[in-house]
């Protein structure tokens, strides 16, 4: 981590590994909020990791079906949200999608041979839907728990960065932070101003794969989150085909449509960033309409005959910087 890094405008900076990621904090705040960041970040992932073996997701996830399994009230109140997600998008987004992430090769699982190496074949596919469905997976508030009533595998990692990115700039904010911008792995979540004064700025990214550092387009942040998903840095390559990291649990197979990346304005980084992946799911038009009917903030780039074309919402408009 570094810590301490304090810039000539009194800004602090911080950043780090976390989340199979990374973190990148700037904050104006009276106090180092170092190791406030540091252990926001280890509890959420001791809370929601897939790749914890001892995550209380993780132990759920190995719990025996019809059982209760004790867990933090933050994972209850992150699996309702995935949950009211699911239920919305009729299963373009499902938190139980697990199964089918792991057999692609893209989560922790890497015991599928399939999934490890290529293209999984239609059993394997088959059999790793079978274990897909949220409308088998309950939870409770009191005491916070969960309950599968078959073999389920819950995987938050569609949601889990945007909550700690919004747990991250509580504890920060709770500390009398004034101004702050907390990133984690490119969610984002800022209040206050930034260090020249103005907005926060926020360039979402060119969805292109062969090059790096690019900007598209740049966001005015005030006191808000902002999510992009896309498919242009996580996918595999077999058979001279490109496959997404983003699975359409509807079908067990990567997304295939036009939609390069899907950038989503909201109050909350959790939000927006679950409503990111669930509009990347559902591609240019389905997607574009969900957004539409919601009055989401959004930015869609979408693969044209001669380069990206934008599609935004009114409610995104206003903070497009032209």
């Amino acid at each position: 981590m570094l810590t301490g890094c304090t810039g000539d405008d009194g800004y602090r900076q911080y950043s780090g590994p976390t989340m199979g990621t990374y973190y990148q904090v700037t904050a104006d705040c009276p106090i180092d909020v170092g190791p406030h960041i540091e252990a926001e970040l280890q509890r959420v992932n001791a809370e929601m990791s897939t790749y914890l073996r001892d995550s209380a997701l993780s132990r759920f996830n190995r719990a025996p079906v019809d059982s209760w399994v004790d867990v933090p009230l933050a994972v209850v109140e992150v699996v309702n949200a995935a949950i009211e997600l699911s239920r919305m998008s009729g299963g373009a987004f499902d938190v139980t999608v697990g199964p089918l992430v792991n057999l692609w090769g893209f989560g922790p699982d890497e015991s599928d041979p399939d999934g490890a190496a290529g293209v999984p074949g239609d059993q394997a596919i088959a059999a790793a839907r079978a274990r897909v469905g949220y409308d088998a997976l309950e939870t409770r508030m009191e005491p916070p728990s969960l309950r599968k009533s078959r073999d389920l595998y819950v995987d938050l990692s569609a949601i889990a960065k945007g909550h700690g990115v919004d747990r991250v700039a509580g504890r920060l904010m709770a500390a009398g932070c004034q101004n702050l911008l907390v990133d984690v792995g490119g969610e984002v979540r800022s209040s206050g101003l930034g260090p020249t004064g103005g907005p926060w700025r926020i360039g979402v990214e060119v969805p292109d794969p062969t090059t790096t550092g690019g900007v598209q387009r740049v966001i005015l942040l005030g006191d808000a989150a902002l999510a992009t998903s896309g498919d242009y840095r996580n996918f595999i390559e077999a058979a001279d085909h490109r496959y997404s990291h983003t699975i359409d649990p509807r079908t067990g197979y990567p997304v295939e449509h036009a939609l390069a990346s899907v950038t989503v304005l909201h109050d909350s980084a959790m939000w927006a960033d679950g409503y990111a992946t669930l509009l990347t799911v559902l591609g240019p038009e389905a997607g574009w309409d969900f957004a539409v009917q919601r009055d989401l903030a959004v930015l869609f780039l979408v693969r044209g005959a001669t380069g990206f074309e934008e599609r935004y919402t009114p409610q995104l408009e206003a903070a497009l910087v032209e």
